[in-house]
């Protein structure tokens, strides 16, 4: 039963439900040896804030120490001192760490006979390739956290379009979407092809704050994505908005207004490019002339092939806005001519018609 005093009382024995204790140190095991062309890892370079180095070196105040494995920013020269921390973390002597993916997961249930899609060093006492579903296997079960990076392990990508033979699949599919870390965390997903620099390390700092003991676990939506950078779509905030509401669109690739006419899909993908930017603020697909194809959502790239089509639903959407945005674009453009002229009491005569008699007339 609970006291007054809000301590429990259970079977004659008195606790109290303390805070969780945070942890003082947390390494990162980052493994790119999914399907894919480990430009999530490069992309992850570009970061600013925080930048990877800020949050390995200790500069990010309340964070937890961490300890980063990653292939191309390991100082290692590679073999087995590289994979060591990952054996140790196998064996459940390395504790606790975040486990992060980059790249589709293959099947390996469709191989006939010997074989494999992608391997991740070699069995220590056979010399075997030990492959990354097996890996998988043994990290993800251990992990405080598991992260998808980029949306080929968030979705199964590029790797995992119609046809394709290696059965690719995204994280969440390979180990089930009610899967939950050491932490009670199901898979964060953080997709991008490649990963938006800052997306990824806003999300990682939100975890490691978490780890810490300082913040709530990061709120999820329905596809595991961070809600609050993947609530909007790129249309919302995209510099060219305003042309659509206009139909006022875009017949080549040279001009400043919508593409959805030329094969963007920015009305319905769930993004914040255009209004993060890429690097250091600048940037974002549309905002630049390229189009939205899609690459942060679970059907890419099937559902949004062939590129540079208009959307299926452009047309129609197109139709109905087109008569409202041609009243609106004329109404707008007469405003606008309006006040881009002075008031007529702006003159340098004798007599003051400065407007605050509210009798006076021109």
């Amino acid at each position: 039963m609970t006291t007054q005093s809000g301590t429990t009382e259970v079977r004659g024995e008195t606790s109290r439900a303390d805070e969780r204790k945070g942890f003082d140190e947390i390494t990162i095991l980052w493994i790119s040896e999914g399907m894919s062309c480990d430009g999530d890892t490069v992309s992850l370079t570009a970061a600013g804030q925080p930048s990877i180095e800020d949050v390995v070196l200790g500069l990010i105040p309340g964070l937890p120490k961490v300890n980063l494995v990653n292939k191309v920013l390991s100082p290692s020269l590679g073999g087995e001192d590289f994979l060591a921390p990952y054996r140790a973390a196998a064996r459940g002597e390395l504790a606790p760490f975040i486990l992060v993916i980059e790249g589709s997961i293959p099947n390996q249930n469709i191989i006939e006979g010997d074989g494999y899609w992608t391997s991740f060093g070699n069995d220590p006492d056979t010399g075997e390739p030990q492959t990354l579903n097996w890996w998988i296997d043994q990290l993800a079960p251990k992990a405080w956290a598991v992260v998808a990076a980029g949306t080929c392990a968030t979705f199964g990508g590029i790797h995992a379009m119609a046809g394709n033979p290696t059965g690719c699949m995204g994280l969440a599919d390979y180990l089930g979407w009610d899967f939950k870390s050491q932490a009670a965390l199901p898979v964060v997903n953080v997709p991008g092809c490649p990963i938006q620099p800052e997306n990824f390390m806003e999300t990682l700092v939100w975890l490691l704050q978490h780890a810490a003991g300082a913040a709530p676990p990061p709120p999820l939506d329905h596809m595991l994505r961070p809600q609050w950078l993947f609530g909007k779509t790129v249309h919302e905030g995209c510099d060219r908005a305003a042309y659509y509401e206009q139909a006022d669109f875009a017949k080549d690739y040279n001009s400043p207004k919508c593409q959805v006419k030329v094969g963007c899909w920015g009305p319905v993908v769930n993004c914040n490019v255009p209004k993060r930017g890429w690097m250091n603020g600048i940037g974002g697909c549309p905002n630049v002339g390229g189009i939205c194809i899609g690459c942060t959502m679970p059907s890419f790239p099937d559902a949004f092939m062939p590129f540079m089509d208009e959307p299926p639903g452009g047309t129609l959407s197109s139709m109905v806005i087109r008569p409202y945005g041609a009243v609106i674009r004329r109404l707008r453009g007469l405003t606008n001519d309006m006040v881009n002229h002075e008031p007529k009491w702006r003159h340098n005569k004798q007599k003051l018609t400065s407007g605050y008699d509210p009798h006076w007339r021109a």
